[in-house]
């Protein structure tokens, strides 16, 4: 089986606003998927879904072929990672302990654990000094690479980036960006992006997932987006974001 999570028939409604539309969708192994949209359109809606911090209305989510269920979700978590915009880091440890955080509740040997977050530090290219200062000690990039190490510790088959660079300044996003890319390939990730940033999915995405009103409105490569729109949506959407509209 090709697609390492799917979607069959999955909605969510708060009441009469309707969040997600009943949707079929899987995301392959190995690969980046990209979903892009107006606020509000479902993209983070579907995030929290995959990971059950949302109980679906209906349909069913797939993990490796195995249901998500509220029994199997505990289990399940330990193989996905998950990164939020502010990076979610706990303030009162340091950025070590919150690396470790998981990984100490396992109860992981700590050369294993000290093995790992070597690993790690060379991996996002994070100064090892800097592992025992406290997240209002560290700039916003460096946080963020602390939410990513936390989010790879248990080598995770799926991670999960709710717009995470969304709240960094263009040279530190920019540098965020390339090394993502360098680490998403170098581990042959599965990885579901969510931006609102077209150049950025464009960049760090295999494929693009459009979504408008809680409805996937087309899914491909920016080139098909551009060159095949679905509809007007979609035209109107890329000439929006001008800096990729133009290239």
């Amino acid at each position: 089986m090709n697609a390492l999570v799917q979607l069959s028939g999955v909605s969510k409604s708060y009441g009469d606003a309707v969040a997600l539309h009943p949707t079929d969708l899987d995301f392959p192994r190995g690969r980046t998927s990209a979903l892009i949209g107006p606020s509000g359109c479902g993209k983070s809606t579907l995030l929290r879904l995959i990971i059950r911090l949302l109980d679906p209305d209906a349909g069913t989510i797939r993990f490796d072929g195995a249901p998500v269920t509220a029994a199997n979700i505990a289990e399940l978590r330990r193989r996905i990672g998950y990164v939020i915009q502010d990076g979610g880091l706990f303030p009162h440890l340091t950025a070590r302990k919150n690396i470790l955080l998981m990984a100490a509740y396992l109860k992981w040997p700590m050369e294993k654990m000290q093995s790992r977050l070597a690993e790690l530090c060379a991996l996002t290219r994070f100064p090892k000094l800097a592992l025992d200062r406290f997240p209002l000690e560290l700039s916003g990039g460096q946080r963020q690479r602390i939410s990513l190490m936390r989010a790879l510790m248990l080598s995770p088959e799926l991670l999960l980036l709710d717009e995470p660079l969304g709240a960094l300044d263009p040279l530190v996003r920019a540098a965020l960006q390339k090394d993502l890319k360098e680490i998403f390939t170098r581990l042959n990730q599965t990885a579901i992006l969510v931006t609102h940033d077209l150049a950025e999915a464009a960049y760090l995405g295999d494929e693009i997932v459009l979504m408008s009103e809680g409805r996937v409105v087309q899914r491909g490569t920016l080139d098909d987006l551009r060159t095949k729109p679905a509809g007007s949506f979609v035209s109107d959407f890329i000439t929006a974001q001008r800096s990729v509209a133009l290239t």
